[in-house]
């Protein structure tokens, strides 16, 4: 079967080249498509797996889903250490190299107003969890999270998750990313360190730094 266009991103020029082992979805490496001076990050991928008809089979198989989620974050994330990427959401798929470009034609605008905002700047994530189980922690939470938005550019609160990651123990009661410019990422991680250890009673997870996820908007195109 022809294969369908995967994108992963857009992001301005690249300053050096992805590493050269760097594969993405089903093992392809990914590819530059430059248009307008802009680039979309692709990689060719089989209509079997993500023709329409394919996707709508695949909606509820979740180990397809989270192993296509990593790999689409993996592309991002070596992308994050050459450039400020604009992520699209994982599964944007079109027909071919025409259908790229004529998405980015229409959304040119916003992608270059995004960029601009992003240049510079990576996302931390930070997850707190209390250390009893009653509702106590929830004003240290708030503490915390006051704290670090003070030294961000940016901050979005999410519901915390019923279930700490791997290594965090307790109940969660703060999930928050922060969008920090990259040369103040040391910074920011000290201020972490330093208010987890003046707020009491919370266990505090800090993540990244990652590409602007939370920031980005709702990019996507899944068109096929």
């Amino acid at each position: 079967m022809p294969g369908l266009r995967y994108v992963y991103a857009v992001c301005r020029p690249l300053g050096a080249p992805l590493q050269a082992q760097l594969t993405g979805i089903g093992g392809a490496p990914p590819a530059l498509l430059h248009h307008h001076g802009l680039v979309v990050v692709v990689s060719t991928v089989p209509e079997g797996d993500f023709g329409e008809e394919a996707l709508r089979a695949r909606r509820d198989d979740h180990d397809w889903l989270a192993a296509t989620t990593r790999a689409h974050q993996g592309v991002v994330d070596a992308l994050t250490t050459v450039t400020t990427p604009l992520p699209l959401r994982p599964v944007t798929v079109f027909r071919d190299d025409s259908g790229v470009r004529t998405m980015v034609e229409a959304r040119e605008d916003d992608f270059r107003r995004v960029l601009d905002r992003l240049e510079g700047r990576v996302e931390w994530r930070v997850q707190a969890y209390a250390d009893r189980a009653d509702s106590g922690p929830a004003a240290p939470a708030r503490t915390l999270h006051e704290r670090l938005a003070r030294h961000a550019e940016d901050s979005r609160l999410q519901p915390p998750r019923h279930a700490p990651p791997a290594g965090a123990q307790g109940r969660p009661v703060l999930d928050a990313a922060y969008l920090v410019r990259r040369a103040d990422s040391e910074e920011f991680v000290e201020l972490v360190r330093r208010t987890k250890a003046e707020v009491p009673g919370l266990r505090v997870h800090l993540t990244g730094p990652w590409a602007a996820y939370s920031f980005s908007g709702e990019f996507s195109g899944d068109e096929t």
